[in-house]
């Protein structure tokens, strides 16, 4: 179906920070497949662990145990702090889900009309529910009536939300992206995360923060709210989770680790063995090579760098984000841009209309970070001029 304004061009293979169309012009990734490829492109401690599950295992279902899931789910509380997970295979089905258990958690209380409280600018994914909590009118265009139940505030305004939930009982959640990925790379400033912490346990509300793309060690840490130093306690989680193996999970803490019974959420494809060992061995190679550090320090440098060439330009707004999760702001659309830097040998997206978005694998190098400077800051600099 033409649901994609696709690139002109077919990528064929890739190595490390490197694809290679089938023509063989080769491209740098500056875009790891939108905060997918977290080992790069066949790493070479990935694929033969890969292979070996393929040949062993790929799928059986949920009626058995898989033994990997327990693995992978013992690493996920362990990092998070948290206690439980349910996998499933994608930032939407986890950010579903966490919908659902929000909503059970007020029928469970007794709640009716259980609301959410989430944000502008939001994006949490395209099924009607996700699509109704994600704050873009122009995603959700053409496809109501949306489902109700949300409370759209501000970021970083805590009065705003005490306002909007002021005297309301039905309340029973806060959703929200620690950074804003599609919405422009927008992120949460850390006083106010930890003002909403303690605003949801004062209120008994559940604290969900969706770390689909700001997850799994792309802002330096392993979840971009650990800069806050909480625990939220429902998390989705998908995309850098399986190195490009289709992948998501909810994790949860004590509040609303047990909310879901038997019979109440399932997946078919969630929890598989080939998706399992790919968590299980992105998370044993992230900790072997460093990953959390280099996505700090290259992060730094890379936005430092970004700064420094495109200082004293005032179609240039700002450039920000943390990690290797980073949004260049120009005063203007610049969607054209996404396929400029395509014919230059670099791969980027352009979100929110006016925000290039840079989101590499998470073993970028320095040399490679400076080659992404190289070929951008040149780019935005022409364009402006236009």
């Amino acid at each position: 179906m033409n649901t994609y304004g696709r690139l002109p061009a077919a990528m064929a293979y890739g190595k490390g920070c490197r694809l290679w169309d089938v023509n063989g012009k080769s491209y740098l990734d500056g875009l790891g497949g939108i905060a997918v490829n977290t080992l790069g492109h066949a790493h070479p401690k990935l694929v033969p662990a890969l292979q070996d599950q393929v040949a062993k295992l790929i799928h059986t279902s949920n009626y058995y145990y898989t033994p990997n899931a327990e693995k992978l789910a013992a690493r996920l509380t362990e990092l998070s702090g948290m206690t439980n997970v349910f996998f499933c295979c994608t930032g939407l089905e986890a950010n579903e889900a966490a919908l659902k258990l929000a909503r059970k958690y007020g029928h469970d209380k007794g709640i009716e009309k259980p609301q959410i409280v989430v944000y502008e600018k939001a994006f949490h994914g395209r099924s009607i529910a996700t699509l109704s909590a994600t704050g873009n009118p122009k995603v959700q265009a053409g496809f109501g009536p949306l489902v109700e139940g949300f409370i759209r505030v501000p970021m970083n305004d805590i009065e705003a939300l005490k306002k909007a939930t002021v005297g309301n009982p039905n309340v029973v959640a806060v959703f929200f992206e620690t950074i804003q990925g599609e919405g422009g790379i927008n992120p949460m400033r850390i006083d106010y995360l930890k003002q909403l912490r303690a605003l949801c346990d004062e209120r008994d509300w559940l604290m969900m923060v969706d770390e689909v793309q700001c997850g799994m060690g792309r802002t330096g840490k392993w979840f971009a709210h650990q800069w806050a130093g909480i625990v939220p306690d429902v998390m989705p989680l998908a995309k850098g989770l399986g190195s490009g193996v289709p992948i998501g999970a909810v994790v949860a803490g004590p509040k609303a680790a047990h909310i879901f019974q038997p019979g109440n959420h399932g997946t078919t494809f969630g929890g598989n063995p080939l998706a399992m060992r790919a968590g299980v061995e992105t998370i044993r190679i992230m900790e072997e090579d460093g990953l959390l550090e280099n996505a700090a320090k290259v992060g730094a440098h890379l936005k430092a760098a970004l700064e420094q060439a495109l200082a004293g330009n005032p179609g240039v707004k700002e450039v920000r984000g943390q990690g290797l999760m980073l949004g260049i702001e120009l005063a203007r659309p610049c969607g054209v841009l996404a396929e400029r830097a395509l014919a230059a040998g670099l791969l980027i997206s352009v979100t929110a209309d006016s925000v290039v978005r840079l989101v590499p694998p998470l073993i970028l190098t320095e040399a490679e970070a400076d080659e992404i400077v190289a070929i951008l800051a040149p780019l935005i600099e022409a364009f402006l001029k236009e």
